[in-house]
């Protein structure tokens, strides 16, 4: 019976626990005085019978069906029995199931109670409810992990309800402001669900409550994908409308808003892009009736207006900014629409700028770009009409274009000036790219007749003035400008080169010139100063040289120009904005390349003498190069020669430290001329010598200061070689000295033991040892018949490491024959 009953309690294995059960059972149990063991006998009863059921069953919706009603048992039997449940209830041992699918069955069925529960949750829910709800989560043994996912996806559900009907009304609605009312009124039931979750999870009782309650969103739910996104953009964008309908934004909507933004998961940057242009529209909207109505040019302070109705719409002022200066271009554009400005476009203009508080900058910014590129257009159609094509008409436009635009002479100019300037680099560029000299020259005279027949006119009509009389204030800069410029002119220069004083400037140029090129836009700026000089230098020896034609067979005819190719050039120099020493350099530049190529065939063997100064002097005046210029050209030459010379000398041992003095006392530079590492090789073999003389001698000022200056070599690393070779020398004397001893070379002994006093000068040395002591005594006695000083024969006996009494004795016998082998020594001598 009992068994029974507790299956008549369980619902079917498709339908859902009620939530009741679990109370019936144990009041059941209790009634009948059954004892928790044969209670738990009972379920397990159950169990197998569903189990058999399961087993008998052949279709796989009955076994679906089986194992809910077999989980559900388990869920049931493990909240009747509590903790004793696993003791009592071994449905692992009886069934074969593992604790995860026990605790899938428990998980799955607590989950089933507690959402059906919250299915009474709505949105005017309250503490009292919320209590409920944890004190069943807590009974149905739900962990609050679980419990909170299902509250917080129960409350997602509800305002998704209310953005699909938001969305249907939207969609489907006509113009009617009702519609519009109903969209917003959804989203208020949204925001107010939400103020009304935030206000419960700040309760004093907030640990009461069941878990997940707090701010509502829709991500995780059906409106978090990116396809529904734009729709979740479009309510927002409603919202926004509705909150500036009354044209401004209060600061309650400001707070919803935000809101909003978060429950629809909107990005800041989504979010402020939308508000900024309902708003912009708002302010533009607002702005426009306070212009036309009067009320922006009456205030007081335009920028107090402006900066309050910026609040009104919490707008930001630098967007209102950028607002005012879009008015401020467009009404600009309409002006300028027939190519000028009137005066009372101008006084327009300056009316809607001063409402509007535009900065000055802007201003001139706006011109610059609207008008600067209208006047752009027509400079470019005026350049490209050509030397035959600037006649009148273009002139007229560009004249009209400059002045009725009302832009600054600067303004203008600097557009003229980037648009010839582009001409002026293709050119240049042909220039560069062409074959030979003479191609390039005639690209070059291209680019001079443009800017005299075409750039002068237009820098002429965008001043308003006449290219071919100069007003007297453009007269009195020129004189100016060509005072300056005199100054920097040597007149010895310009006198001697030929090709220099053909381009100074003055009344002759100005003659052959006739009507001037300008100079104001350049290429100073856009070519390199060598690529510049490289360019007038290629049209002057073009001019030098005149126009070379080949011919078959490998010949050329040249021929000649005339001096007005020289007035070319001086147009030249202005184009590329060569100033007059740069000029001066590659006149000069030229005339010396000339001289040398000469000079360095007459002086090939670097030998200066009277016949060949009179060539040189000849050469000179034919290239018309300056004396002082003709002269370091000759000392180049001179001296690279002979320094080659002497490099050669020293490497081969030819030269010593007497003839370096003797150079070096001619002011001939011997650093320059000689590497250091040559002269430092040459002051090595010097103190070779010394340290090999035979003299037994060692200056120290000589070798420590007078010979590394003459060298002008490190003093310091000079000792460090002068006591490297002394230590060699030292133990290589004795050698020297006993194998000499050994050959009875008494000459040889002498000197050898005069060495090895010279290094021991420089490195004073300990006494030294040998294996046989009676040759020490021998050379001591060699050295002694010598005569040499007393202090010599004193530092010898210390090195040779002889006793004073051996010494005494060896001066005793000075004049007594040594040994037999002395005297055949004497004898052999």
């Amino acid at each position: 019976v009992s068994s029974r009953f507790v299956s008549s309690v369980l619902p079917p294995g498709s339908e859902d626990l009620k939530g009741n059960e679990v109370e019936t059972i144990i009041n059941f149990k209790n009634a009948l005085g059954i004892d928790d063991p044969d209670a738990a006998a009972m379920h397990m009863e159950i169990g197998r019978r569903i189990f058999r059921q399961r087993l008998e069953t052949g279709d796989r919706d009955g076994d679906v069906e089986q194992r809910r009603a077999f989980q559900k048992l388990v869920y049931v039997s493990s909240l009747v029995f509590g903790q004793a449940s696993s003791f009592l209830l071994p449905w692992k041992r009886v069934f074969k199931v593992t604790d995860s699918q026990v605790e899938i069955s428990i998980r799955d069925n607590a989950q089933r109670l507690y959402a059906s529960k919250l299915k009474s949750v709505g949105r005017d829910i309250d503490a009292e409810q919320l209590v409920n709800l944890r004190e069943s989560q807590l009974s149905y043994k739900l962990s609050d992990e679980l419990a909170e996912d299902l509250f917080r996806n129960h409350t997602r559900k509800l305002i998704e309800g209310n953005i699909s009907v938001a969305l249907d009304i939207l969609k489907t609605r006509t113009k009617a402001a009702t519609g519009l009312k109903q969209v917003v009124e959804e989203i208020d039931v949204i925001l107010a669900f939400n103020d009304k979750l935030i206000s419960l999870k700040n309760h004093a009782d907030a640990d009461r409550f069941a878990r997940g309650v707090g701010p509502v969103s829709v991500l995780g739910g059906e409106y978090a994908s990116d396809r529904k996104m734009d729709d979740l953009k479009l309510l927002y964008r409603v919202y926004v409308t509705d909150a500036l309908s009354g044209g401004q934004m209060e600061d309650s909507k400001v707070a919803s808003l935000n809101q909003l933004k978060n429950i629809f998961g909107l990005g800041k940057r989504e979010s402020e892009a939308i508000t900024l242009e309902v708003t912009s529209k708002v302010y533009r909207k607002r702005l426009s009736q306070a212009v036309s109505g009067g009320d922006l040019e009456v205030a007081d302070s335009k920028a107090a207006f402006l900066q309050n109705l910026c609040e009104e719409l919490h707008f930001d002022p630098l967007k209102a900014k950028e607002i005012h200066e879009e008015i401020y271009r467009q009404k600009l554009q309409q002006c300028i629409a027939d190519g000028e400005l009137s005066e009372a476009n101008v006084k327009s203009l300056l009316r809607l700028r001063v409402m509007l508080c535009i900065p000055e900058q802007t201003i001139e910014a706006a011109h610059a770009d609207i008008c600067g590129g209208l006047f752009e257009k027509v400079v470019k159609d005026a350049i490209a009409s050509g030397i035959d094509g600037y006649d009148m008409d273009v002139r007229k436009a560009v004249r009209k274009a400059a002045h009725g635009l009302k832009l600054s002479r600067e303004a203008a100019m600097s557009i003229a000036s980037k648009a010839v300037r582009k001409i002026f680099v293709t050119y240049v560029k042909r220039a560069r790219s062409s074959d030979n000299r003479t191609e390039s020259a005639k690209e070059l005279k291209k680019m001079i007749a443009f800017n005299s027949l075409v750039v002068t006119e237009l820098v002429a009509d965008i001043k308003g003035e006449s290219s071919d009389i100069k007003p007297e204030e453009a007269v009195k800069v020129e004189e100016k400008k060509q005072v300056d410029e005199d100054d920097e002119w040597d007149e010895e220069e310009w006198e001697s080169l030929e090709s220099l004083k053909k381009v100074k400037p003055g009344e002759e140029l100005d003659a052959k010139i006739g009507k001037p090129g300008q100079s104001e836009i350049t290429l100073k700026d856009d070519l390199p100063l060598r690529e510049r000089t490289d360019l007038y230098k290629t049209y002057l020896l073009y001019c030098l040289t005149g126009e070379v034609t080949r011919i078959p067979f490998g010949a050329q005819i040249t021929t000649k120009k005339d001096d007005s190719e020289f007035v070319f050039l001086s147009q030249l120099g202005n184009i590329l904005g060569l100033t007059v020493k740069e000029i001066v350099d590659v006149h000069r530049g030229l005339a010396e390349q000339a001289f040398r190529q000469q000079a360095e065939v007459i002086l090939a063997d670097g030998q200066l003498t009277k016949a060949r100064v009179e060539q040189l002097d000849e050469v000179q005046k034919q290239v018309g190069l300056p004396a002082e210029y003709a002269q370091k050209v000759i000392k180049n030459i001179t001296t690279t020669k002979m320094a080659a010379a002497l490099e050669t000398a020293v490497a081969r041992g030819r030269l010593n430290l007497k003839q370096i003095r003797e150079l070096k006392e001619a002011n001939v530079e011997i650093d320059s001329m000689i590497s250091e590492k040559l002269r430092e090789n040459l002051f090595k073999k010097t103190i070779d010598e010394i340290f090999s003389s035979g003299t037994g001698e060692f200056d120290e000022v000589e070798v420590y200061e007078k010979i590394p200056a003459d060298l002008n070599i490190n003093v310091d690393k000079a000792k460090g070689v002068v006591h490297e070779l002394a230590r060699s020398r030292l133990s290589n004397s004795l050698i020297q000295a006993v194998a000499l001893l050994r050959q009875r070379n008494r000459a040889g002994v002498v000197s050898a033991l005069n060495d090895m006093l010279a290094s021991d000068k420089a490195v004073p040395a300990e006494p030294m040892t040998w294996e046989v002591p009676e040759e020490l005594s021998d050379l001591f006695t060699i050295y002694m018949r010598s005569d040499p000083a007393p202090e010599k024969l004193s530092r010898l006996q210390y090195l040779l490491g002889l006793s004073d009494s051996t010494a005494a004795a060896l001066r005793d016998v000075k004049d007594q024959v040594l040994s037999v082998g002395a005297e055949e020594e004497e004898f052999a001598f």
